[in-house]
């Protein structure tokens, strides 16, 4: 059974990973660690997430966090992973990274860790978004140029960024599977006289609204006929689930940068 520890346990991410796994079969949790300063310190995940004692309280003492864990799920900030990297590779602790927003000082690091742990990192731990992003992809090749590709998502009302993560990491598989730039052939919605549709352009669109929680549909449209790939997001805890699975799978792997596809056995 995999021993997991979770940085970021405070967050919305981290009390999700632990009520996945507080009644998981193959792996458990042993160890969670937030922010010094937040309130939750000395918090039982257990309480906080499922209403019952697990025996594993909240600290910010890094010491005490690594002590006796197979592997770390980091959903924190980008400053606080680029602390806990180097610690975690001096270990030999293998890590699933969900922090987003990594500057390029920080990837630098995460590329060094990785040459000494193993390492899964991902844009979304969603396994069917993932299963999504393969389909895109030779949906577009067999298709081929006749078709064009458009990308609608829809979030939640409070969602601050737009277009979504993966609505662009979906747009540069496609741009891809078409022999395109991604930073050319992406079209970030339209307005006014904008002319005839370019045949190399892939448009993505954003919509927000109610509580929706993530909702993605890439459109190859032809002549006469139109394939439509969706992928409906109905509960938070996909992601929990995805990065408990890559926790489990990356623990006695050799280093190196991975990521979902590798998880799930996704052909290149």
């Amino acid at each position: 059974m995999a021993q997991v520890a979770i940085h970021g346990a405070a967050g919305r991410m981290g009390q999700s990973i632990a009520s996945v796994l507080s009644d998981h079969l193959e792996a458990s949790l042993v160890a969670a660690m937030d922010r010094e300063g937040s309130e939750l310190i000395g918090r039982d995940m257990g309480e906080l997430t499922v209403g019952a004692s697990s025996g594993v309280c909240i600290t910010s003492d890094v010491e005490e966090f690594l002590k006796n864990v197979e592997v770390v799920i980091d959903f924190s900030i980008a400053s606080a992973s680029a602390k806990l990297l180097p610690l975690c590779a001096g270990q030999h602790i293998p890590m699933v990274i969900g922090t987003t927003g990594l500057d390029p000082e920080t990837r630098a690091g995460l590329e060094r860790a990785a040459e000494r742990v193993p390492i899964v990192f991902a844009p979304n731990y969603s396994q069917g978004v993932n299963a999504l992003y393969f389909l895109a992809a030779r949906a577009t090749e067999l298709l081929g140029p006749g078709f064009d590709a458009e990308i609608v998502e829809i979030h939640h009302r409070n969602k601050v960024d737009a277009p979504s993560g993966t609505a662009v990491h979906l747009g540069e598989i496609v741009a891809r599977a078409k022999g395109l730039d991604p930073g050319g052939a992406v079209s970030h919605g339209r307005s006014g006289q904008v002319g005839s549709r370019p045949t190399e352009e892939i448009g993505v669109m954003a919509l927000r609204g109610g509580d929706v929680v993530g909702e993605h549909t890439l459109y190859l449209v032809g002549e006469g006929e139109r394939l439509e790939l969706t992928h409906r997001a109905t509960d938070r805890s996909i992601f929990a689930r995805g990065a408990v699975r890559a926790a489990q799978w990356v623990v006695g792997r050799p280093a190196g940068l991975y990521d979902m596809a590798d998880v799930m056995g996704i052909p290149r």
